[in-house]
């Protein structure tokens, strides 16, 4: 994907899991629910693969206009939410 094609957070919640956050984008960027559950999984997928080339984080799921982030519990999310932003916003 091109620059120009990158998601804006405009917002992000809580989840029951306090290891999961959801980011929720400008935009649709999945009509249909895709899960990663390990960095392999992603191959293929560009965006995906660089959001598990965040330290910390463990799975992701993509559907209409959010991204769910699973990150390990040693992670703080004030280390991972700018990465994550960054690497959305790049599409």
């Amino acid at each position: 994907m091109a620059a120009s094609t990158g998601f804006r957070v405009t917002e992000t919640q809580p989840t029951p899991n306090p290891n999961a956050l959801k980011f929720v984008l400008d935009r649709a960027i999945s009509e249909n629910p895709v899960s990663f559950f390990t960095a392999a999984s992603a191959n293929g997928h560009p965006l995906a693969t660089r959001l598990f080339a965040i330290p910390g984080v463990t799975t992701l799921l993509l559907l209409n206009d959010f991204v769910t982030v699973n990150k390990s519990p040693e992670k703080a999310w004030g280390e991972i939410t700018p990465q994550v932003k960054k690497v959305l916003a790049s599409g």
